[in-house]
């Protein structure tokens, strides 16, 4: 039997991933504001660029064997196509969400990102930022909606402008980084 030896030839895809959920985030973030209403831009943007560019991102990082971004990236990208069919009635005949049952979705979220954090405790401390920004921005929004305090969704979008920026700061970096094989970003 001859020897087969395979490289490994799949890009890095995190940045897609991060790219997908940062630009996603900063949308809704300004939504959180008060610049304008969830409607199509940001709903689009959830489906595709903040859903489906992360899954494709999370399963390459299955493909890498990287379980943190396979996990991460699939999740986040699952909870965007998520938002989307919750804040379009997509089921039909089904009552739409009401304040208590969003701050729990909200809420086991927050429990998710908080269990990621804690992930990226020994690696980039962009990241550790992203996921840090992630958990308080999806607990401030739990707190918005089961105790219906709307000043909480302006703490929210700065919240979410503050993680959506990082993880496009993180995403930028990586390209330029891999991209010039020197630490132009500090990551």
């Amino acid at each position: 039997m001859a020897d087969i030896t395979t490289t490994n030839t799949i890009a890095n895809p995190a940045p897609l991933g991060l790219l997908g959920f940062g630009m996603t985030t900063m949308l809704l973030a300004f939504h959180n504001l008060g610049l304008y209403g969830i409607e199509a831009t940001i709903l689009t943007m959830g489906i595709f660029y903040g859903g489906l560019a992360q899954v494709v991102a999370g399963l390459f990082e299955f493909k890498k064997g990287n379980t943190f971004g396979a996990t991460a990236f699939t999740s986040y990208g699952f909870f965007w196509l998520s938002f989307v069919a919750i804040n379009t009635n997509l089921i039909p005949g089904m009552a739409p969400a009401d304040h208590l049952s969003l701050g729990l979705y909200f809420m086991m979220w927050g429990i998710l990102t908080l269990f990621m954090f804690i992930g990226t405790l020994k690696g980039q401390r962009s990241l550790q930022l992203v996921f840090l920004t992630l958990t308080m921005l999806f607990f401030a929004v739990a707190i918005k909606d089961v105790f219906e305090i709307a000043d909480m969704a302006y703490v929210a979008g700065v919240i979410g402008a503050i993680c959506g920026g990082l993880a496009m700061y993180t995403a930028f970096g990586t390209v330029i980084n891999e991209q010039f094989k020197e630490r132009a970003f500090p990551l």
